[in-house]
């Protein structure tokens, strides 16, 4: 394994502004259209949440229907209430206006929630770094589950052109998911323009189709006030609990507002969800409700059956368009979260190729794509339909929005600066109200709620191996070290013979001296006339100014240290920065620039079987790691590794 040369986290003075608020909105609105970045987000940030509404309501319906053995006007108005206020509280108050303000340099999502947090927790960053992880590992769990659904969903429509597709609705579905993975290699530049347009469209025909069926009972709009939505859950006991846990559905994809908040700025999110989605997504539910009030057997199938007959096929097909946009949407968020992750040291390295020359946001990771590919595809098979894969929704996500909370809360009271009571009465209720929902699908575990908790767990245990058996082989090659300075003055005093050109060592620790460079002068015996100890630091911030991207530390006329910063949200490329050098007055050649990488051969030395397994897992991760090569962008002409044996 190369040496991994991530370090640690840059000074205060390039976080966010106390208030949250990215200035200029980090030049997102600036540099484009401020209404074509809300058409952006209409597609990529609003995409999951707006194909909810094919199955949410029909699956809260199907479980109050067989705890009560008929559709009852209550429950249907009382169901709709509980989805309109759930929206309103969950995606309107806690996301759109309360954490989109909490951005780190423009960037949201849960590990930019954890690095605001850990910068005021002082020895309680640990836990926070835990909460960090812990989301971190819940969202795949929505990532693998999230396109199985939506486009299961979707394609299930066919049945009601004629049943005669109910035998090809999984082939279907398994031939558009494989489709949908394949292509990602050659990026989404092309094709996202189109997102926000289809994905508005979609957001039209479900207003039309709402609107044209409220008539049919006005009486729906009593799900407006939210005593109804309060006595159900009071009232229904268990049966309350298993409705609320398919109510939940309704907010799926609401971790996007937060996650995708760099890619679009807070103001077009903020103006799609408020004067566009949020309204096409209550007329539709009040739609679905009326419909089921005056025809209790449209409860099969709520969302197609607001359509007549002839629309049906092309609603269908537009539906299977929208939730492809959405399953996009969460593949894309699990490469940037990939990314980050490995950025703060969670994971190990892995190929990332980028798919736009203009969008440094746009990457393709090949590992990432053939593990979720495999995972979704199992999981439409085994599960067979979405409403069985409901049952295994929600888990993870309502999991991951508690752990949103929690950082939330911290992040008002240490970073913003906000008395803690007043802290503690913002994020209480969202916290109370996310905890009512985890409970409610916590039920689901036997059902299939187990999937995405394996799946976080897996995640989990990778990255805590990942990070305890980077920290082991530190401690180790520590016991060795020999302080940089003192090999400095034993070289000077030494007769080596000096070789023309520069020697670049990458050391994740600048104060002594690396391994590769004590093994190059044990065999070679020769030393460069320059030489370079380059540490590539990962910072708790997205992106890097060039500006303040090289630091240079001169040690004497042979030796010098330089410190390169990258943010979690950029790909490390060492010979682009190293060229920032000569503005400091440091000249940089590559081709009379060698750089050396250490390659360590691990083998596990721990007898207890759980500590066992997390060495072998940590050395089968870091013999799949990236090269170190590609990963920081050395041309590999140029490339020296030197190998050493370690136990761990």
């Amino acid at each position: 394994m190369s040496l991994n040369v991530q370090g640690a986290g840059v000074p205060s003075d390039q976080a966010a502004t106390p208030s949250g608020v990215p200035p200029g909105e980090h030049g997102a609105a600036s540099h484009a259209g401020f209404w074509t970045l809300a058409l952006g987000s209409v597609g990529v940030v609003y995409g999951d949440i707006g194909t909810s509404v094919i199955y949410a309501f029909r699956e809260a319906m199907h479980a109050a229907e067989a705890a009560h053995g008929e559709v009852m006007r209550e429950d249907v108005i009382s169901i709709i209430s509980l989805i309109l206020w759930t929206l309103t509280i969950i995606v309107t108050l806690k996301y759109v206006v309360i954490l989109l303000r909490a951005d780190n340099n423009g960037e949201g999502g849960t590990l930019s929630l954890m690095a605001l947090a850990s910068r005021t927790m002082g020895k309680s960053a640990p836990i926070v770094f835990l909460l960090g992880v812990a989301g971190a590992a819940l969202f795949y769990g929505d990532a693998v589950i999230t396109p199985a659904i939506s486009v299961l969903s979707a394609v299930e429509g066919l049945k009601l052109v004629t049943p005669h597709f109910d035998s090809y609705v999984i082939p279907i579905t398994i031939a558009i998911i494989t489709a949908l993975f394949l292509v990602q290699r050659y990026g989404t530049a092309r094709v996202a323009s189109l997102f926000g347009p289809i994905t508005a469209v979609w957001f039209i025909v479900m207003t039309i189709g709402g609107f044209t069926h409220i008539a049919d009972d006005p009486g729906i709009f009593a799900a407006l006030n939210p005593y109804h939505a309060v006595r159900y859950i009071v009232t229904n006991g268990y049966t309350g609990l298993i409705v609320i846990g398919a109510v939940f559905l309704s907010v799926t994809g609401a971790e996007a507002l937060y996650a995708d908040l760099g890619h679009f700025g807070r103001k077009p999110i903020q103006a799609a969800w408020l004067g566009f989605v949020f309204p096409a997504l209550a007329a539709n539910y009040l739609g679905q409700g009326a419909l089921v009030l005056a025809k209790p057997e449209a409860v099969a199938n709520p969302f197609f059956l607001l359509f007549p007959e002839w629309a049906v096929l092309p609603v269908v097909i537009l539906a299977t368009m929208a939730t492809v946009i959405a399953a996009q949407a969460v593949i894309t968020g699990a490469f940037s979260m990939t990314r980050q992750a490995i950025q703060l040291k969670l994971l190990p390295r892995m190929d990332i190729a980028h798919t736009s020359e203009q969008h440094a946001g746009q990457i393709y990771m090949p590992q990432v794509n053939s593990l979720l590919m495999v995972a979704v595809l199992l999981l439409v098979i085994l599960f067979g339909s979405s409403s069985r894969l409901a049952t295994a929704y929600g888990i993870s996500v309502t999991a991951e929005m508690v752990i949103t909370a929690c950082l939330a809360f911290i992040v008002v009271w240490r970073f913003w600066r906000w008395p803690i009571w007043v802290s503690a009465l913002l994020i209480a209720p969202f916290l109370i109200i996310d905890l009512v929902f985890l409970g409610a699908n916590l039920i689901k575990i036997t059902e299939g709620g187990w999937v995405p908790l394996l799946i976080a767990f897996s995640i989990m245990l990778i990255m805590r191996s990942w990070v305890r058996g980077t920290k082991i082989l530190f401690d180790k090659s520590r016991r060795n070290d020999v302080p940089l300075v003192e090999l400095v003055k034993n070289l000077e005093k030494s007769s080596v013979v000096r070789v023309p050109g520069t020697a670049v060592f990458l050391t994740s620790d600048p104060e002594t001296a690396p391994s590769s460079l004590l093994h190059s002068l044990k065999h070679y015996r020769v030393l460069h006339q320059k030489n370079v100890l380059l540490t590539v630091i990962s910072a708790n911030v997205p992106r890097i100014d060039d500006a303040e991207r090289v630091r240079i530390e001169p040690v004497n006329d042979s030796f010098t240290r330089v410190f390169m910063t990258f943010g979690y949200m950029e790909t490390p490329n060492v010979p682009r920065a190293l060229g920032l050098c000569r503005k400091q007055g440091w000249k940089y050649d590559i081709m009379s620039t060698s750089f050396f990488l250490s390659r360590r051969s691990i083998k596990p030395a721990n007898d207890r079987i759980f500590s066992r397994l997390q060495d072998k897992l940590f050395i089968k991760l870091a013999i799949n790691a990236s090269d170190a090569t590609e990963y920081f962008h050395i041309p590999t002409g140029r490339v020296v590794e030197i190998g050493t044996q370690m136990t761990i």
